[in-house]
């Protein structure tokens, strides 16, 4: 013991007090000190290696990762899954039903050209260029195209029924039940789907319309999530988490071709649900609803929390929702009815346009499952520069927040709404189309730093009630939009009608924006707390609250 070197003795006391921080207490135990300073002059003496440098401590290991970053993962994560398992039966029912023959009546009186291809020459291209055989054996069921319709659209009608009924839900139970629970359902619905389309659509049906009630309990519970996590100053980066949705399309689409063409349609179901019930295992013990529940978050980040979201969040789940207020806020609405039309564009891109590019662009099924795809892969990486720069103009003061959600709605609908528009006649010049058609949806997430963004903004007590709101509002265009366009194209499909389908998509997208332009806003409004009225210090703009730029890059670098 006594010719010890310090550095050891320094070294294996910093590893005890650091290990019984961990059971909640800093007292390190004399006797059990000693005992552990003999020990290790023993191994100095007998030159055991092992003994000589000092094990690392879990606690420091979890203190290095914020609890922040780890909530961003779970929610990408959760999207991703979520989008995978709502989208997987898009490309699945291809499979599975008998197709009709293709129709060779198309008209060609029309004066602008029908299709970019010749049929007579691409008819067997189309599908020799896939490359197993199994992906062009017949479906092994009869479906007309009603029952197609109803399998599809069973999901969207209950997604936006449970919107407001999952604000309810999280102000009740909080965003861990809700978010948790809804995913599971998603995933065991999943898993049973091949099994009920064998015995009758009709439980197919049933099985995706639980889907659809279920996912629409998740986007309101992950914003109620974010107005008691992420600090204002944050927010946009955090909103960037979001776009795990457009991995799970992206993903999805691809993913689905090679299983069902190398395994059957079966294992597209059972590939995603067990996907969704693995996701909630991590969810089940990295989430909590709220900073100070956390047993694992460090002092510092929770510190850091509780002074940048201030007197902003107080109810929580107790606080009673103003549901006259907010249907009544003219900002609320604004959100809503804008968010409608980049829906609008949004869908016409992710539902009528694999028909698009096979009818029009004549692609095979391969390259058109791949460059569906491809769009929302990159939308990711476009969301995430999108928001750093709105949060960079924020935190350097150079344009205030509500310009700021001004300035990315109008990127994300405006411009890809004359996109969308010009797609329909830039005609055959394919590359170009291609072109359009990418920069187009990679636009459209910046709205993740626009309205979207300004959900948490004017409500973060009440953001999982406030987006309940404004989705029942803006996802009925998730089948108005491809109602409309099965409407102009049920007779013919040619490039002409396609326009007037680009036409209205590019109307209702621009039009819309112009309503968040008049009354959108980053303020927090007075319905947000428990009485009604603003503190002191939510009356100043975000721009004037203190903010040092080194907490604002600890997220920044982490996330």
């Amino acid at each position: 013991m006594a010719n010890l070197d310090p550095g050891l003795v320094d070294a294996i006391t910093r590893q005890y007090v650091c290990c019984s921080l961990q059971g909640g207490s800093a007292r390190v135990p004399e006797r059990e000190t000693m005992a552990a300073l003999e020990d290790l002059g023993r191994a100095e003496e007998n030159n055991v290696p092992s003994l000589k440098q000092p094990k690392y401590c879990f606690r420091s290991l979890q203190d290095a990762v914020p609890a922040r970053v780890v909530l961003y993962l779970l929610s990408f994560s959760g999207f991703l899954v979520s989008f995978m398992m709502r989208t997987d039966i898009n490309i699945a029912i291809v499979a599975m039903v008998k197709l009709p023959p293709p129709s060779s009546n198309q008209n060609s009186t029309q004066d602008s050209p029908l299709v970019c291809y010749d049929h007579s020459l691409n008819s067997t291209s189309l599908q020799d260029d896939d490359a197993p055989a199994t992906s062009r054996e017949e479906g092994e069921f009869d479906w007309d195209s009603t029952v197609q319709g109803a399998i599809l659209g069973s999901f969207y009608w209950c997604y936006i029924l449970s919107q407001v009924v999952g604000g309810m839900l999280t102000q009740k139970f909080g965003t861990k039940a809700v978010f948790g629970y809804s995913q599971l359902a998603t995933a065991m619905c999943s898993l049973l789907i091949p099994q009920a389309a064998s015995i009758h659509y009709g439980l197919l049906i049933v099985l995706r319309s639980i889907q659809g009630v279920a996912s629409g309990l998740t986007w309101p519970a992950m914003y109620a999530i974010v107005g008691q996590w992420i600090p204002a100053i944050e927010r946009s980066r955090f909103m960037s988490s979001f776009q795990g949705f457009s991995f799970g399309i992206g993903l999805t689409y691809p993913l689905a071709g090679f299983l069902i063409a190398y395994s059957g349609w079966r294992v597209v179901f059972y590939t995603t649900g067990s996907l969704g019930a693995l996701w909630c295992i991590f969810w089940y013990f990295f989430a909590f609803d709220a900073p100070q529940k956390h047993p694992r978050i460090s002092k510092q980040e929770l510190e850091y929390i509780q002074a940048n979201i201030g007197s902003a969040v107080q109810g929580g789940q107790s606080m009673k929702v103003p549901w006259r207020a907010i249907m009544t806020s003219l900002p609320a609405w604004a959100i809503g009815i804008t968010t409608f039309g980049r829906i609008w564009v949004h869908y016409t891109f992710i539902i009528p346009g694999p028909m698009y590019m096979k009818t029009v662009l004549g692609f095979s099924i391969q390259k058109n499952g791949v460059l569906s795809g491809l769009p929302f892969l990159l939308s990711y990486l476009s969301s995430v520069v999108f928001c750093y720069v709105a949060d960079y103009l924020v935190t350097r003061n150079l344009i205030g927040l509500t310009n700021v959600r001004k300035i990315f709605t109008a990127m994300s609908q405006v411009v890809p709404g004359m996109m969308v528009l010009a797609i329909g006649y830039l005609g055959c010049h394919i590359t170009l189309v291609l072109v359009t058609w990418f920069l187009a949806v990679t636009l459209i997430t910046a709205s993740y730093a626009g309205a979207m963004a300004s959900v948490v903004d004017i409500g973060p007590n009440l953001a999982g009630p406030i987006l309940a709101f404004a989705q029942t509002i803006h996802m009925t265009a998730s089948f108005l939009s491809p109602l409309v366009a099965g409407f102009l194209l049920k007779n013919n499909t040619s490039l002409e009608q396609w326009r007037k389908v680009f036409w209205v998509a590019s109307c209702v997208g621009v039009g819309t924006y112009f309503f968040f332009q008049v009354f959108g806003t980053s303020k927090v409004q007075p319905w947000n707390y428990p009485d009604g009225k603003l503190p002191d210090e939510d009356t100043e703009p975000l721009r004037k609250k203190k903010a040092t730029r080194r907490d604002s890059a600890d997220f920044a670098t982490d996330g």
